[in-house]
């Protein structure tokens, strides 16, 4: 495993992070592709990422000012 795969790596979970993601698992592997005949070694990785996202219905609530609600159950 060479410096600039773990370099990308560290790109890709970086920018997932920017963007508000919890990065949980993250795997790197490096290989010699069985299809190329040229000696430059490959790699994949494989990043697991969470990210939660409120309920429509609970943004709206939020958002609204509470007028125009005729719901009998909700306390004011």
């Amino acid at each position: 495993m060479n410096e600039d795969m773990l370099e990308d790596q560290a790109r890709l979970v970086a920018l997932l992070r920017e963007e508000g993601w919890d990065v949980t698992d993250v795997e790197l592997s490096a290989y010699d592709s069985p299809w190329e005949d040229s000696n430059d070694p490959e790699a994949t990785i494989t990043l697991t990422a969470r990210k939660p996202y409120e309920d429509d219905a609970e943004r709206d609530e939020e958002e609204s000012d509470g007028t125009g609600d005729d719901n009998p159950f909700r306390i004011k």
